[in-house]
């Protein structure tokens, strides 16, 4: 199945949700219909900057598990806000700032980005950088000094991204030790 028609139909839903449509019946037909003109043709122009093929088996396989990733998200998210808030209230809480490194089990791009975008967006932690080499992220956190703190959600995340992107590693397998990364192939015995 082509790829391009589903990105301009899930651009028309973002136009709905973005704009803010009228409740009625009329008021959402109309921004869906406004969202389709815009969607499409941008889906059409850009679509040889992604896959022509779409596995629909695949995104069916994907969906429910990029469901509970968004909703583990948003409680990530409100549980940030609120322990920010409440360091913010109370200064005498203790903040211990760190850079921890994260070494991760997802290697592709959209996968880290997508952990790497999740840990930003989280208040408290920030993604610093990325070390390709390693496969690692830094990230700064408002208590980076607990570091399993800051790993826990991280882990969970990175759970659902292997099933959404269909990564090699599976939800179980070992974190990999990112000094393996480092130093090539000595192929000198």
């Amino acid at each position: 199945m082509k790829r391009w028609p589903i990105v301009g139909l899930t651009l028309a839903v973002l136009w709905l949700f973005v704009n803010g449509a009228p409740l009625t019946p009329t008021g959402i037909v109309t921004t869906l219909l406004v969202g389709s003109l815009v969607g499409f043709p941008i889906a059409f122009l850009f679509r040889r900057f992604y896959t022509a093929e779409m596995n629909v088996r695949g995104g069916l396989i994907a969906a429910p598990f990029g469901i509970l990733y968004v909703l583990l998200f948003v409680r990530e998210l409100l549980v940030a806000n609120l322990d920010v808030a409440w360091r913010v209230l109370w200064p005498s809480m203790p903040i211990k700032p760190d850079v921890v490194e994260v070494p991760l089990r997802v290697e592709s791009d959209l996968a880290v980005t997508t952990i790497a975008n999740s840990i930003t967006l989280t208040p408290g932690t920030l993604t610093m950088d990325y070390d390709r080499d390693r496969n690692t992220l830094y990230v700064h956190g408002i208590t980076g000094a607990d570091r399993e703190a800051v790993l826990e959600p991280i882990r969970r995340w990175e759970d659902y991204a292997l099933r959404i992107f269909d990564e090699e590693r599976s939800p179980g397998d070992p974190v990999p030790d990112p000094a393996e990364g480092l130093g090539g192939d000595d192929d000198g015995e």
